[in-house]
């Protein structure tokens, strides 16, 4: 049976081609949608547009009809665009305010009444990513639903980079005297339980009959052997790796033959010190890049603090702070100034506002994405297809801190770009798991 999906606005807002996602059923745009979108369609953001982008794919539907009758879509469905179920009659007694949310739910209910009118009524439902709308319309009886097609996967159960796997000590003795072992074997060897193996993905053998005997390797690029770890397990620049999971990320950070490297995990873990202790060894003392870009988007969180008053670098030294601490403690300052005379003598290290990379090219450079979970799917691919030639792209962040209104942990740029690209052999991928800033901050991102 067909359905009628009433879409709020913020749907359309998330996903401007939202409209293509309901297969062949009935799509309702209300008309109150329509004026919340031109209220947003001169903001100079990633909501602006969406704003922009689904005010165009609209207009160019009044060339296949009426929008009010509706209008064919590609894949059999129909869009429309609602005028004359507004009616507020059935709503004012129950909530008083006829505010544009209040108006789109009563669209929806009004339509929902007129098809129980028709011999073969149509579910009606309503499509929004506001939980208190989808609340309220079931106060109502009118059937809601989150919009789920820009989810990518749930964070728990995405691409972790590791795998452990229990075999044979012959195996993993095996490993150990020729340093390699062929992935047809170990899949013969290990229970795999329909897991996949990736290019770069870590694996950790762990002997089946609980010996204390182990192993780790990296997967090659073609996902034909298992090698070992050619990172050393020496500081760079001061750092050591603490954990086997930070000592995989380095392995990740050193390699010039991965030129996409994505990190998460909560905060402490180490991603922010370790790519940038990574970016000054590869540009200072291995000179394999020009420079070494560090960025940032500006999202704040909580409530923005507003207008900062100075020039470019005194507006942004307040959202680059995270990075300069990082780089105090690289550099073992120890007076203010310090670090400012040291980054001005080097000449190497840019620190800059995502704002500003729209339209550049950056070859030969160590670049750092830091609190890439607050951008959206475009504003990565926006960010990776920046990279020039014999550049080196590090996008790290946790996706269980978001401060970005319109994103969660299951539909941000970060966990999409890992899902996406954890079967290709120029990026490797690695989520830290054990906090090591301080056993407060360990404790504190486990139990608040």
């Amino acid at each position: 049976m067909k359905k009628v999906y009433v879409l709020d606005t913020n749907v359309l807002l998330q996903d401007p081609r939202a409209i293509y996602m309901f297969e062949d059923n009935e799509i309702v745009i209300p008309a109150v949608a329509l004026e919340e979108l031109d209220s947003k369609k001169r903001n100079m953001d990633e909501i602006g547009r969406n704003a922009r982008y689904v005010s165009r794919l609209i207009d160019q539907f009044r060339t296949k009809g009426k929008l009010h009758d509706g209008v064919p879509l590609e894949n059999g469905g129909v869009l429309r665009v609602e005028l004359n179920h507004k009616s507020f009659v059935r709503l004012q007694d129950i909530f008083i305010e006829a505010t544009n949310d209040n108006r789109i739910l009563a669209v929806a209910l009004n339509l929902q009444q007129e098809e129980h009118t028709k011999p073969s009524p149509r579910p009606v439902i309503l499509v929004s990513k506001d939980a208190l709308m989808r609340v309220k319309a079931d106060a109502l009886g009118v059937q809601a639903e989150d919009f789920l097609s820009d989810r990518v996967v749930q964070y728990s159960k995405s691409y972790s980079g590791c795998l452990e796997l229990k075999v044979a000590k012959t195996k993993i003795d095996q490993y150990y005297a020729t340093g390699r072992l062929s992935i047809d074997e170990l899949k013969q060897a290990a229970a795999l339980k329909g897991k996949s193996f990736f290019p770069h993905q870590f694996l950790i053998l762990k002997d089946e009959l609980g010996s204390p005997a182990s192993a780790v390797g990296k997967i090659n690029a073609d996902v034909s052997q298992l090698e070992r770890l050619k990172c050393q397990d020496d500081p760079i620049w001061g750092v050591k790796a603490r954990n086997v999971q930070q000592r995989m990320a380095l392995e990740l950070l050193m390699r010039d033959d991965i030129p996409l490297v994505t990190l998460t995990g909560k905060a402490g873990t180490g991603k922010t010190l370790l790519t940038i202790a990574a970016g000054l060894c590869k540009t200072e003392d291995e000179q394999q890049y020009q420079k070494l870009l560090v960025a940032r988007p500006i999202v704040p969180m909580g409530k923005d603090i507003g207008y900062l008053p100075g020039e470019k670098e005194e507006k942004l030294k307040p959202w680059m702070q995270p990075i300069y601490d990082n780089l105090e403690y690289l550099f073992h300052t120890k007076k203010p100034g310090d670090l400012d005379r040291i980054l001005a003598g080097m000449g190497s290290i840019e620190v800059e506002a995502l704002t500003y990379i729209r339209g550049r090219s950056i070859p030969e450079q160590f670049i750092i994405i830091d609190e890439a979970q607050n951008l959206t799917k475009h504003e990565v691919k926006t960010i990776v297809t920046r990279v020039g030639e014999g550049s080196k792209i590090v996008l790290m962040g946790d996706p269980e801190q978001i401060d970005h209104p319109y994103l969660d942990e299951e539909s941000n740029g970060l966990t999409y770009l890992v899902e996406k690209f954890k079967d290709q052999p120029l990026s490797g991928h690695i989520r830290l798991e054990k906090g090591e800033r301080s056993p407060l901050a360990q404790l504190a991102a486990q139990i608040l």
